[in-house]
Formats: structure tokens, C-alpha cells, sequence
């Protein structure tokens, strides 16, 4: 290339900033696409019930696959420890996954139906009846 020198710093600085403005968009996308009525205090509160309801619901064979391997996928990134926002960041370290949780919960709510719900919660009442909320399924 003719009149462009290109240094490996120069290349690197690019490529995290790249990632950087990458990574804020998934957030700004991500906090555009919670449910409106869904504050970060309460998903986080629910985050511990969800979890285990996530992962009974994954392993109940009577629902269909897709909503399982979703599950399993969902699991998956919860488990990683790279994370879009890192947990040691306060409050918005766990913001993130409360959001994903809300959004696949939400999908697999509607596909898989009030019952499993029910069945699966290992919560309280009034935890259930927020998640039903959340999912857009009647109290």
C-alpha cells in the first residue's frame, strides 16, 4: 500500500477499539431490548430463582428441543467468565446477565408455556408471579 505505514500498535489500538465500540453497542442493544417494566434491582433479586428454573426447565425432556438447547446455550454464557460487562463492575457487572436471563426467559416462556413455569419455579409466589410478568404470560 502506497503512503500507508500500518505499525502493529497502530493495528492493535484499532482492533480494541473496534471491540470496544463493538461491545457498547451489544449493551445499548441489549438494554433497548429489555421488557419496559423490568428494573435492573429486580432481575437482579430473581437472578438466583431464574437460574434454576433455566436450568430444570433445559432438563425436562417434555419440552420441544429448541427450547432446551436454548436453555443449555443461555447456561453456557452465564457459566463463561468472559462476560460483555465484567461481574466486578458494580451493578452493571451483573445488569448484563440479568438482561440476557430476561430476554431468553422471555422466548422460552412463550414456547414452552405458563405450565412449565409453574412446574419448574423453586421460588416464592410473588417471584413467580414477577416472572410471569417478565415473560408477558398472564398472573
Amino acid at each position: 500500500m502506497v503512503g500507508m505505514d500500518w505499525s502493529w500498535a497502530t493495528l492493535a489500538v484499532a482492533l480494541v477499539g473496534g471491540l470496544l465500540l463493538t461491545w457498547v453497542g451489544l449493551i445499548v442493544a441489549l438494554w433497548l431490548n429489555r421488557p419496559d417494566d423490568l428494573t435492573v434491582r429486580e432481575a437482579l433479586r430473581l437472578l438466583p430463582d431464574v437460574i434454576r428454573l433455566l436450568r430444570r426447565i433445559a432438563a425436562d425432556p417434555t419440552l420441544p428441543r429448541g427450547v432446551r438447547i436454548r436453555l443449555w446455550l443461555l447456561l453456557a454464557y452465564l457459566a463463561m467468565p468472559l462476560d460483555l460487562v465484567p461481574d466486578f463492575i458494580p451493578v452493571l457487572g451483573y445488569a448484563d446477565d440479568a438482561i440476557i436471563v430476561a430476554l431468553a426467559l422471555r422466548s422460552v416462556a412463550r414456547h414452552a408455556g405458563g405450565d412449565a413455569l409453574n412446574r419448574h419455579w423453586p421460588g416464592s409466589a410473588s417471584g413467580l408471579a414477577a416472572i410471569r410478568r417478565l415473560a408477558g404470560l398472564p398472573i
